[in-house]
C-alpha cells in the first residue's frame, strides 16, 4: 500500500482495517431483486447480514441483534448526557449490475494512466472520462475485473463504519457519545427504512455513510415518485384483427415516444434538475403497464412532471378512444432538505468531524435518494457521508482506500465531536 495520502494519522492507522473488511465484505453476493414480497428481496443479503451480527458481538458491541428483516442493529455506550447517534449502512447492492463472483483488485500507489480491466478488457478506467479517478495519484484504488460492479455502494460505508466502531471500543478516550448502529438491506430497491424503527432505534440525529467523494456531506435529495400507466386494449387474432385489435403495446409504445427528449431526462438533466424517466414495460397486447421515475428537488416542479405525464396520457387515449389508460401515482420519498434545515446542528457536527478528519468538507446534491430521506421524513434527522467509492452500479466502479479510511476516521471523531456538548 502506498504510504502518502492519508488525510490524517487515525486515517491512515484505520486503513489495513477498512481495507480488509471491505475486501471481505464484497465477495459476498448481496443483490437486491425488485418486485419481491419478501423482506430481504433476495436471501442472499443475510449472509452478510450475518456476518456482520457475528463480528459485532465479537467487538463487544451491546444489543446486538439480527431481526426478522436481515437488519442488523448494535449499541456502543458513550458518555452520558450526550445524544445517542446512528450509523447506518446497507448491505445490498444493486439490481443493475450482477453482484455474483466479484473479485476485487487492488491498484497501489496509482500513477494516473487508463485502467483496463482483467477479466473485460472493454471497460476501462479513463482518468480523462473521470475526473475524480484523475484527482486520485498515489492512491490505493480497488476495481473489480470488470465483469461486475464492486459493491462499494454501499460496503464501502459497512466496513468504515464497522472498522471505526472497531477503533472506538479498543480506545475509549478521548470520550464519544452512544452510537447505534443499524445495517438496512434492500436500500437499492427503495425499501431499507421500510422496517427501520425509529423508536427502538433510539438515536437522536443519525448518518447514513452511502456517498461518494472526499469529504461529501449531502442534506438534500430527490423528491420522488413512482407512477405506473396502465393501458388497456383489446385482444383479437391477429389474422382477423381488421378494425378490431386495439394493440396495448403499441399504445405503450406511443406514449413512451411522446414523453419529452431533449430535456426532463436523465440523460439531459443534471444538478437540481428533475426527470421523467421510463423504468420498465411489461405486457402483451390486452395490457400493457409502463412504469416511471419522476424526481425534483422542487416538489412543486415535480408536480409539473407528473402533469406532463397526464397530459401525454390523455392524448393517447383521445387518438385511441377504445383503449382504456390509468395512471397511478405513489410518492416514494421526499427531499430531507427541508427536515435537515430544521436541526442544523447535525450539519455543523459533520463538518466539524470531516475538518478534524483533516479534509475540507463539501457540500453536494443527491441526485437519488439514501435510506436517510425517508428517515429524515419520518423525524429523525439523516444526513449522508462520503464512502470513497466511485462509479456506482457499474463494472467500472472503484474505491480509494485512502478516501475509505478517511470516511472511517470521519466517523471516530463524529462520534467525539457529539460528546462535546
Amino acid at each position: 500500500m502506498a504510504e502518502g495520502h492519508f488525510i490524517s494519522p487515525l486515517a491512515a492507522e484505520l486503513a489495513d482495517d477498512v481495507l480488509e473488511r471491505f475486501l471481505r465484505y464484497v465477495r459476498i453476493d448481496t443483490q437486491s431483486a425488485y418486485g419481491q414480497a419478501t423482506t430481504p428481496s433476495t436471501a442472499k443479503q443475510l449472509e452478510l447480514s450475518r456476518l456482520l451480527e457475528a463480528e459485532l458481538r465479537e467487538l463487544g458491541l451491546d444489543d446486538v441483534q439480527l431481526d426478522e428483516f436481515g437488519y442488523v442493529y448494535g449499541s456502543l455506550p458513550g458518555v452520558k448526557g450526550a445524544p445517542v447517534i446512528g450509523l447506518i449502512a446497507h448491505v445490498d447492492t444493486s439490481p443493475d449490475v450482477t453482484g455474483t463472483g466479484v473479485t476485487p483488485g487492488i491498484h497501489e500507489n496509482y500513477d494516473g494512466s487508463r485502467i483496463v480491466l482483467s477479466g473485460d478488457e472493454t471497460q476501462i478506467l479513463d482518468p480523462q472520462e473521470q475526473p475524480a479517478l484523475a484527482e486520485k495519484i498515489g492512491h490505493d484504488l480497488v476495481t473489480t475485473d470488470g465483469t461486475t460492479l464492486l459493491g462499494a455502494d454501499d460496503k464501502a460505508g459497512v466496513a468504515e463504519i464497522m472498522a471505526a466502531v472497531a477503533y472506538l471500543k479498543r480506545n475509549p478516550r478521548p470520550e464519544h457519545a452512544p452510537v447505534r448502529v443499524c445495517f438496512t438491506v434492500d436500500e437499492e430497491i427503495g425499501a431499507g427504512a421500510d422496517h427501520l424503527d425509529i423508536g427502538d432505534f433510539g438515536a437522536e440525529y443519525a448518518y447514513t455513510l452511502d456517498g461518494s467523494g472526499l469529504g461529501e456531506i449531502e442534506t438534500e435529495t430527490f423528491n420522488a415518485w413512482k407512477v405506473v400507466v396502465s393501458i388497456h386494449g383489446r385482444s383479437v387474432h391477429p389474422g382477423s384483427a381488421k378494425g378490431k385489435l386495439v394493440s396495448s403495446i403499441r399504445l405503450a409504445a406511443d406514449f413512451v415516444a411522446a414523453l419529452p427528449r431533449d430535456r426532463l431526462s436523465p440523460e439531459t438533466t443534471d444538478e437540481r434538475e428533475g426527470f421523467v424517466h421510463p423504468t420498465g414495460i411489461n405486457g402483451t397486447g390486452e395490457k400493457t403497464m409502463v412504469e416511471l421515475i419522476v424526481r425534483d428537488h422542487d416538489k412543486a416542479k415535480l408536480d409539473e412532471h407528473l402533469a406532463v405525464i397526464r397530459r401525454v396520457v390523455d392524448e393517447v387515449g383521445r387518438k385511441e378512444p377504445r383503449a382504456l389508460l390509468e395512471v397511478v401515482e405513489q410518492e416514494t420519498y421526499r427531499n430531507m432538505r427541508e427536515v435537515i434545515d430544521r436541526h442544523p446542528r447535525v450539519v455543523a457536527a459533520a463538518e466539524e468531524a470531516i475538518r478534524r478528519a483533516g479534509v475540507e468538507p463539501v457540500h453536494s446534491i443527491i441526485r437519488g435518494g439514501t435510506d436517510g430521506a425517508r428517515l429524515s421524513a419520518r423525524g429523525l434527522p439523516t444526513p449522508n457521508l462520503f464512502t470513497g467509492g466511485q462509479e456506482y452500479h457499474s463494472p467500472r466502479e472503484w474505491a480509494s482506500v485512502q478516501d475509505m479510511a478517511a470516511a472511517a476516521a470521519t466517523v471516530v471523531e463524529l462520534a467525539r465531536v457529539w460528546a462535546e456538548g
